[in-house]
């Protein structure tokens, strides 16, 4: 254990979050950290990052771990360029190199044997250099920021220049460089595109160290949580594995404790039921007492289950019928300080796309939505729009039309022609405003809040054609299914760009990529886009679980044993007895061969494949080795073109190679299962 909590208790008023909570974070834990809207996961970091205490209980730390927090808020960066900020957090590795080299001055001076404490003090120095990265810190900094969507020429750009969701980038970056022991992370992904959320996944996955998070984010949280943490009746819950498993086992932990809660129940009421009958008969009151006393310690050990979560179910208004073709777009050239990004393009949505736009950061995306929704004009070309459609667009800083002077149930309802009270107030809970949150002025809502009403108002009333940039920021989990749910019951045309996956795979039916300005069509959901570009081979079908499993040093040798020898040191199973003297007869020996040769035909096939697999994923290996020289050479990042082509050909490796461990591995349980079948163990 590296980090302790040890029954605090945390009050905001006369609310309480924690009661005697406990926790214990170990050194390689990646933890989830959920609960409802307000429960106290924000404070919670805090606490561990020092920045709260605890009203009672305590905090503890192991020696030496340190802690980095990454909160949604509170950026404060230097004026200087990006590369300058984040290479500050490198300022201990230059301590530390000078720290060595003054040591090393010291042992070579030495003409006698050297002390123990002179040896011992370099070796902890070095290792603590090392730890940080200190023989590749400027390459490990440049590779951080490229793959948070920095291109080489951004690096050199003043952080004061970038808008605020990409200051969250650069605080991000300075954190995962100085790689801390224990990692804080406040809903990560908000401001991230889905290359770079894609990214981080897998940094994090490598990342020695523990993890705790918190996002709306399934499939992120899938991706690269080993355990889950649920704030819930002011406790702290822990449950095995990513959040798919946690929703699955809290199901069960609450069904159980229903059925506890129904059995105590009945045994309360048996009880009382005998109270009632005899409390006043003299024979009987020494035992109804006993029963009034077994009734009382049955209440106050009684974990009363939650409630089954209420499904908010809205039948949203549909919009009106449109032509068949919604938007087109003809000949549009749209340029930005005489850089064009786009050509002479043309596009058509038709009625019922739901079109996802996907593509790295800087291809222009949101340029392309903006266009599509006739918010953005550009130099050349026609943008028409078909028979009876009306667009409506949302974006995060796209707040103008809420009235300041509105309280948030007003333009709701405004919105919300022939609504009841009730359905509106139920809309603006399932968007985070709680009850007492509906009568506050727009003009007192935090930027997160007047996004959120923004997005209820759009879906009160939805314009037949709706384009959308990042619509799940701000929103949890529960809020997120309310705005897929809304989504997938659309019938009108839809355009949107988002970082969540599991909006994508739900939504999206065609998904177009930009890039350098052009356009390529899938016309499928999200698994068939992720399937052909992976070559159609059904690569990214493995599950996100088994994305994660790796084949340890002995598996592989195993394996390898199992290819050159299948039958290894394992005797075939005698189908006949033996000869009194031991030796075998000959209809033993023609079965034993005959049950070789069904076995070898039986797994031929699959150790052709696992040997192609395992030498596919040597060289893989062996070139990504070779890729890691070259990223750590200083002459690369004078060549933008060969360094970004260095970068994306790194983390298509780094794909290549976790799909290939995934197959290996499989194809090895395979040839496993197979030779148990042949009575091999």
């Amino acid at each position: 254990m590296i980090l302790g909590l040890d029954n605090i208790t945390k009050r905001y008023g006369d609310r309480i979050l924690f009661a005697e909570a406990s926790l214990q974070v170990n050194a390689e834990d990646c933890i989830a950290l959920v609960g409802p809207n307000g429960a106290g996961k924000t404070t919670l970091l805090n606490i561990i990052a020092g920045i709260d205490e605890p009203d009672q209980g305590s905090v503890h730390v192991g020696r030496d771990v340190t802690i980095g927090y990454l909160q949604q808020e509170a950026i404060e960066l230097g004026s200087g360029t990006v590369i300058e900020e984040v290479s500050k957090v490198a300022d201990e590795i230059a301590h530390l190199r000078h720290r060595l080299a003054l040591l090393e001055e010291e042992m070579s001076a030495c003409t006698d044997e050297l002390s123990s404490s002179l040896v011992e003090a370099y070796a902890k120095t070095q290792e603590r250099f090392e730890h940080l990265g200190g023989y590749s810190i400027d390459a490990h900094i440049k590779a951080v920021l490229g793959g948070l969507g920095f291109s080489l020429p951004d690096m050199d750009r003043a952080c004061v220049e970038f808008s605020g969701g990409w200051q969250m980038r650069i605080a991000l970056a300075k954190l995962l460089v100085v790689s801390p022991d224990v990692l804080l992370l406040d809903e990560p992904t908000n401001h991230l595109d889905l290359a770079s959320v894609t990214w981080l996944e897998g940094f994090l996955k490598a990342y020695d160290g523990a993890v705790m998070i918190v996002s709306h984010d399934r499939a992120f949280l899938d991706g690269v949580a080993s355990q889950v943490i649920e704030i819930t009746n002011r406790q702290l819950r822990r449950y095995v594995g990513n959040y798919s498993d946690f929703v699955k086992q809290r199901e069960l932990y609450q069904q159980q404790l229903r059925q506890t809660y129904e059995a105590q129940q009945h045994e309360i009421a048996h009880m009382q039921a005998f109270v009632d009958r005899f409390r006043y008969k003299s024979s009987k009151a020494r035992a109804a007492q006993e029963r009034v006393q077994r009734i009382e310690t049955i209440r106050s050990q009684m974990v009363e289950p939650e409630l089954p979560t209420s499904t908010i179910s809205f039948r949203f208004p549909q919009p009106p019928r449109t032509g068949d073709a919604v938007i087109r777009l003809v000949d549009v050239t749209k340029s930005y300080d005489g850089n064009e990004v786009y050509t002479d393009l043309d596009l058509t949505l038709y009625r019922g796309d739901k079109v996802a736009l996907v593509g790295p950061n800087g291809a222009g995306k949101s340029t392309l939505l903006k266009i599509l929704a006739g918010v953005l004009e550009f130099e050349r070309g026609q943008r028409v729009e078909g028979n009876h459609v009306s667009c409506a667009y949302f974006a995060q800083h796209q707040l103008e039309r809420l009235d300041q002077n509105n309280t948030v149930f007003e333009e709701i309802d405004k919105a919300a022609a022939g609504w009841t009270q009730g359905e509106v107030r139920s809309l603006a809970g399932a968007f985070l405003f709680e009850r007492d949150d509906v009568e506050k002025l727009v003009k007192v809502l935090s930027g997160g809040e007047r996004s959120r009403l923004a997005l209820a108002k759009m879906l009160v009333d939805p314009a037949p054609f709706l384009c959308l940039d990042e619509p799940t920021n701000h929103l949890d989990i529960a809020s997120t299914d309310i705005l897929i749910q809304a989504l997938m019951n659309f019938e009108g045309t839809l355009a949107f760009i988002t970082h969540d996956r599991h909006l994508l795979g739900q939504v999206a039916n065609k998904i177009i990529e930009v890039n350098d300005g052009k356009l390529t069509i899938y016309n499928g959901d999200y698994e068939y886009y992720l399937w052909k570009k992976d070559g159609g081979i059904g690569g990214n079908q493995a599950p996100a679980e088994d994305e994660r499993r790796r084949p340890s040093h002995a598996t592989q040798a195993q394996s390898k044993r199992m290819i050159a020898d299948p039958l290894g040191s394992h005797d075939i199973p005698s189908l006949v007895p033996r000869e009194a003297s031991g030796r075998k007869t000959k209809e033993q020996k023609r079965l034993e061969a005959d049950e070789r040769n069904r076995m070898h035909q039986a797994t031929k096939e699959v150790r052709e494949q696992l040997i192609q697999t395992e030498e596919s994923l040597e060289l893989a290996q062996s070139h990504y080795d070779e890729l890691i020289t070259l990223i750590a050479d200083e002459k690369l990042y004078q060549q933008e073109k060969q360094f970004g082509e260095a970068m994306s050909e790194y983390g298509d490796l780094k794909r290549e190679i976790e799909m290939l461990e995934a197959r290996w591995l499989d194809l090895s349980e395979e040839l496993v299962d197979i030779e148990l079948d042949f009575g091999i163990s």
